[in-house]
């Protein structure tokens, strides 16, 4: 997802207005300070927050196997109804199952085998009573029918909900986005990210003239007599519920195929009808993207289900397979550079971030929300990466360390597990720092690609822990590595490196740290580079140089004070 940053809320305010420098400073700089407000208080948790964020008895005994999302939107009433038909494998012998709706939306019933089930809900909640024994190992499925008018999201994609906007021809212009709030909003599912179905079909009913283009494979359409056409679109791969998505406009199509590391990928770009042209041109950076990408991170996950790239009626978001675009066809966020170094606005911000989500977010997947920030954190350096590929090294250290500026340490990067907690907004820009500072401790740049393209082989298509991540990146570096994230992730503290020198001899010591935090530092003394190791002691350790000692400089690619 997008870093945080409020602009009105007519869509298009960014594209008429793209020149309007000073306005896009003063709102960036205003969502700061309300963010940095909001995040600073105290967060109290209800029983629905557990009810969300645990894996609770009434989800563990079963496994999803499938979804068929089968339903109709109306852009005049600005409802959605339908039904999801669940399949699942049976882990252990139960008879209640959770399925997760928000209201105001509503499950009007549930029929497993011809037979209609009982129903309790317990406010974003509802419990199935199963009829049908329940036994170990078997497949089974169960077809939830519902319907209302789901929430409006009013600074998507931040704010969950649906988006009903029009294009400049008068058009609707429909799109979801519901990371952290949750699918439920408009879609009964298993809502929680342990688990993902192996496969979906995503069927959506608009008026005839309109276009559906949702994830997967497009799978063909219906015209119906009664004025509407259905769209069938089908995911070969498993998806978190968050990266299901509709789409619904005046679509006009193009595509390219990418010869890429496993062979033909195909591109397709769903763009308004009045930007077709436009978006021809803009679009080429796509390419440039996936050479990138593939070189750092391996082959893209998901050539069985191709890439689309679809314009929406807001900033944009990774949703799997079909990434969706709102940046306004221009360089950088907004038109700005996030990092202040310039070399943010030789790409489009929402393109290269949104599409590196395809690698971290939707191939490898957090189980809890408090953990979001393995999608943030390396999707925010993969921005850097673009560059290092295509500009080189130093422009791309210029790029990370600039957005430094924008680091808050206002609470740890790590939420609270077991509640749908998120940790601070600081997983973006801090958490592509703490990558790039490994980067450094590694010292060695073939060996660090090696460790991102083998996160992408090891957790492919999987859903993990931080803890799996980072024994991983400690284990491939032949380091220990716990101390450093320990000390960037699950505190606010930057460490410090307390010096001094006296002739010779160089005296070094690590404040501000977790207890066994000894992370290396390169420095240069009087020009000259060295490796040092302090210890968070209250001892100096010391080092002897041949001759006195008239400057010393920290490495500017390590996150230190």
């Amino acid at each position: 997802m997008c870093p945080y940053v409020v602009y009105p809320e007519n869509p298009y305010f960014v594209a008429k207005y793209k020149n309007m420098n000073w306005i896009k400073t003063g709102l960036l700089i205003l969502a700061i300070g309300v963010s940095n407000m909001l995040c600073s208080q105290e967060k109290t948790f209800t029983r629905q927050d557990s009810l969300r964020g645990s894996i609770t008895l009434e989800r563990a005994w079963w496994d999803l196997t499938y979804y068929h999302l089968d339903i109709k939107v109306n852009p005049e009433e600005k409802t959605i109804g339908g039904a999801n038909t669940v399949q699942y494998k049976v882990l252990k012998p139960a008879q209640v199952m959770q399925i997760d709706l928000q209201p105001p939306m509503s499950i009007s019933k549930v029929v497993q085998e011809g037979q209609e089930l009982g129903v309790i809900r317990d406010g974003n909640v509802y419990y199935l009573k199963l009829e049908k024994d329940q036994v170990v190992n078997a497949i089974n499925e169960l077809t939830i029918y519902y319907s209302g008018r789901p929430k409006i999201s009013r600074q998507p994609p931040w704010d969950g909900g649906l988006t009903w906007s029009a294009d400049d021809n008068g058009n609707p212009f429909i799109a979801t986005a519901c990371q952290g709030d949750g699918a439920s909003l408009w879609w009964p599912c298993k809502d929680h990210m342990y688990d993902e179905p192996d496969s979906m079909l995503i069927s959506v009913n608009v008026p005839t003239g309109l276009t559906d283009i949702s994830n997967g494979r497009y799978r063909g359409a219906e015209e119906l007599k009664d004025g509407t056409t259905t769209f069938h679109w089908f995911v070969n791969s498993p998806i978190s519920n968050y990266v299901v998505n509709i789409n619904v406009g005046d679509y006009v199509h193009f595509g390219e195929v990418y010869e890429g590391e496993k062979g033909n990928l195909d591109c397709d770009y769903y763009v308004l009808r009045n930007n077709f042209d436009k978006a021809k041109i803009h679009f080429k950076e796509v390419p440039q993207m996936m050479e990138a990408f593939e070189h750092w991170f391996g082959p893209y996950p998901f050539y069985e289900d191709g890439f689309k790239l679809v314009e929406v009626p807001y900033l944009g978001m990774e949703h799997q397979s079909s990434v969706t675009y709102g940046n306004g066809y221009q360089p950088g966020y907004l038109g700005m550079d996030l990092s202040g170094s310039g070399w943010g606005l030789k790409f489009d911000y929402l393109i290269i971030h949104e599409s590196g989500h395809e690698w971290f977010a939707n191939n490898i997947t957090y189980k809890d929300i408090a953990d979001m920030w393995v999608h943030e954190g390396f999707t925010t350096y993969s921005e850097n990466l673009f560059l290092d590929y295509h500009y080189g090294k130093e422009a791309s250290a210029d790029y990370v360390i600039g957005l430094r500026k924008n680091i808050q340490n206002d609470r740890p990067i790590i939420g609270q597990y077991n509640v749908n907690h998120e940790g601070s907004g600081d997983m973006y820009y801090k958490g592509a720092n703490i990558l790039h500072t490994i980067r450094q401790l590694i010292d060695d740049d073939e060996k660090w690609r090696m460790i991102l393209r083998g996160l992408n082989k090891e957790f492919y298509h999987q859903t993990v822990t931080t803890q799996q991540v980072e024994n991983y990146v400690s284990q491939k570096s032949d380091m220990d590595l716990q101390p450093v994230f320990d000390q960037y992730l699950r505190t606010t503290k930057i460490p410090k490196l307390d010096y001094h020198f006296n002739k010779n001899k160089l005296c070094y010591r690590w404040t501000n740290a977790v207890e066994g935090f000894d992370m290396r530092v390169k420095v240069k003394v009087d020009g000259e580079e060295v490796w040092i190791q302090p210890t968070a002691s209250e001892k100096f350790k010391k080092k002897r140089f041949k001759k006195p000692i008239r400057e010393v400089v920290v490495d500017r690619n390590f996150y230190v004070e």
